[in-house]
């Protein structure tokens, strides 16, 4: 099973990176993007064979080391 995580700053935490992205995009002509945030994705391979299992593993480990939940989202898919 693989679970698919991620992360990324909760709104209203400033994203320099995704205005340093923004920036560099409108100055090579990209004048349509008003907005541009950056995350991280964390690919995980599972042994676990049920879904409902190997997402609240998953979520466990989001909220123990793999997000900062104080600044930090996170968003989980399991797929078989």
């Amino acid at each position: 099973m693989k679970a698919i995580v991620n992360v990324f700053l909760k709104n209203g935490v400033l994203d320099s990176q995704g205005k340093a992205v923004e920036h560099a995009l409108s100055g090579h002509g990209f004048a349509t993007v008003s907005d541009v945030r950056v995350g991280k994705q964390i690919i995980i391979e599972m042994s676990e064979t049920d879904a409902e299992s190997a997402k609240a593993k998953v979520t466990q480990m989001c909220e123990d080391l793999l997000a900062n939940t104080v600044i930090e989202d996170y968003a989980i898919e399991i797929q078989a």
